[in-house]
């Protein structure tokens, strides 16, 4: 028997619970058992260090208790219920061994379930740790491995990938099940609604919470590894505040506004879903969730309608064209008149695909942001009935620079290209990785800043031109080619869909430009006609030199691009 305890918070006096961990009958794992022990007062909680969202979520949920937070289809929990649910994971994480910033995976589609997770966390003391849904065995233990996983949450669906690694992740002891009632948990993982279930109250662990206390948020790996962005909660509440002022709509002499009704259109498991999530319930909103496995326009309107969705967050053309194409087929068929704010980060969102949008929405805010895991809210620009804001310019806030190499300043017109830094609230760095932490965290003219690696000009209006992520851009002939505006151009095209734009190796030039497109469904184009159609607005070094037409470019589930994946394909269609 292993004797675990819990203390209560300093600023009261109550009983200290003793968890005794015992073995389940026919399971392989602790199932927990809470016996009373003295009534003590302590004062070993962390000092305090800025905000913990635990602490903010449970004010919250003292102030509006019968308020919805969750919402999954049928599935309805007020944030008493979600409070409550939370708190019994937090004991069971605590009852089965973990210790201070023990790192808890979540292996989950979108779902209830993956925000509780998250928040069980904050509560205990632990670190949440997001992971990608679509990676294999290998992509698996090499990123819980790297995180130092302890215990991982996972869908059902995941049960037998998650028995095979079991073997080769000893360090996770902790498997937390979450299916139906009519699917089997496996003898190995406690169930998700059991630990839900659990519990006595408002749970601290005997180390406290802190403002320090983290959030890893691993990017999506396209260009390497994927590596943890090691978020501190004070700083991440920093900078979600300050996102989230310029979103949502002003108090009124009525007062405030109604908290926002918010819908990750965006996978949680990833920065923009995630971060929007958490940002709308700090906002004492609530979550929808949808149910279906993949990203669905028709049951996305639908949630927008049946829940009075207020607020939702998008990535890019990816999403918003297929939402585009299912209103033109549909008209009339969706109540959208609740939605106020549509916000995309982390890809292109083009300006045809906006306009295309108010045609549908009049009265929604369209707010594009240039951000990152690594840099939250650098620049945004708004499109609404009366402003349409062109693709790829923004406005920065007010504690961005575009910056050269030498740390000064780019000067507005000047037409010279820099990298986009950010100070102000951000991360530590990576999770052990203090190479890449001291490449992208710099300290310039004293001031730490991010340079996630974002490229832009500075027009003369001190407008940020938004150029592409410097990791991708293509040197042919000396001459530097930012793929995304390459690949925007190419989607102009009234028979493209989508593209993608990589740089192949020239004997002559180093590199030169080769373009996969995915055409629109019947569409037709001949490899002459889309680079003629690129020629007609960049330099002739820009276009490319050949293009392959695909049936899909197989973007993440964010909607990014897989550039390893696009040269292998490329490769593959092209003869060497």
């Amino acid at each position: 028997m292993t004797l675990i305890e819990k203390a209560a918070p300093s600023h009261e006096i109550s009983k200290r619970l003793r968890y005794s961990v015992t073995r389940a009958e026919g399971h392989d794992v602790p199932c927990v058992c809470v016996t009373a022990a003295t009534s003590i007062a302590t004062n070993d909680t962390a000092p305090d260090s800025g905000p913990n969202i635990a602490t903010m979520f449970e004010a919250i949920a003292d102030a509006q208790p019968d308020a919805p937070a969750l919402i999954h289809g049928s599935i309805r929990r007020s944030w008493s219920e979600f409070d409550r649910r939370c708190d019994g994971v937090a004991e069971t994480l605590l009852s089965c061994g973990l210790q201070r910033q023990d790192k808890v995976a979540e292996y989950l589609r979108s779902c209830p379930e993956y925000v509780e997770a998250l928040f069980a966390c904050f509560k205990a003391g632990l670190v949440p740790v997001n992971t990608n849904y679509r990676y294999l065995d290998g992509e698996l233990e090499s990123l819980w491995t790297n995180a130092d996983v302890v215990a991982v949450v996972f869908g059902n669906e995941f049960s037998e990938v998650c028995n095979r690694l079991r073997h080769s992740l000893p360090r996770i002891r902790t498997w937390l099940w979450v299916g139906s009632a009519d699917e089997q948990c496996p003898k190995w993982a406690l169930p998700w609604e059991d630990a839900a279930a659990f519990g006595g109250g408002r749970v601290e662990a005997p180390w406290g919470r802190s403002g320090d206390d983290l959030l890893l948020m691993y990017t999506g790996g396209t260009t390497g590894m994927p590596k943890g962005v090691m978020w501190p909660q004070r700083e991440l509440v920093g900078a979600l505040e300050q996102t989230r002022k310029s979103r949502l709509p002003p108090a009124s002499e009525a007062g405030p506004p109604p908290p926002p009704v918010h819908l990750p259109g965006a996978p949680l498991m990833h920065g923009t879903g995630q971060f929007n999530a958490i940002n709308n319930l700090l906002a004492g909103g609530s979550v929808v969730t949808t149910p279906s496995r993949s990203f669905d326009p028709a049951e996305v309107l639908g949630a927008i309608d049946a829940n009075r969705v207020t607020t939702m967050s998008i990535v890019g053309d990816v999403f918003a064209r297929p939402i585009v194409d299912c209103l033109a087929a549909h008209p009339g068929r969706w109540d959208l008149s609740s939605l106020q704010v549509v916000v995309s980060s982390g890809v292109m969102w083009s300006v045809d695909v906006k306009a295309a949008l108010m045609a549908h929405m009049p009265g929604v805010r369209l707010v594009d942001s240039l951000g990152s895991s690594e840099a939250i809210g650098m620049a945004s620009s708004f499109t609404s009935s009366t402003v349409l804001s062109p693709t790829a310019r923004f406005t920065a806030a007010a504690h961005t620079q575009v910056i050269d190499d030498d740390g000064s300043e780019i000067v507005a017109g000047s037409g010279m290209a820099g990298r986009v830094a950010l100070s102000g609230f951000m991360p530590s760095g990576y999770y052990k990785d203090p190479q890449a932490t001291a490449k992208t965290f710099v300290v310039v003219g004293g001031v730490r800043r991010s340079l996630p690696g974002d490229w832009a000009t500075v027009a003369s209006d001190g407008t940020i031109e938004f150029l592409g992520r410097g990791s991708q851009c293509i040197n042919t002939g000396g001459e530097k080619v930012f793929p995304e505006e390459v690949e925007e151009i190419l989607k102009l095209h009234p028979g493209v869909f989508d593209a993608a734009v990589i740089g192949m190796p020239d004997e002559r030039f180093g590199q030169s430009i080769l373009a996969l497109v995915q055409l629109r469904l019947d569409a037709t184009a001949s490899q002459t006609e889309l680079i003629t159609h690129v020629r007609k607005h960049v330099a002739a070094y820009k276009s490319p030199r050949r293009i392959v037409i695909v049936p899909s470019l197989g973007r993440a589930a964010n909607g990014k691009l897989d550039y390893q994946f696009l040269n292998r394909l490329a490769s593959s269609a092209v003869p060497s």
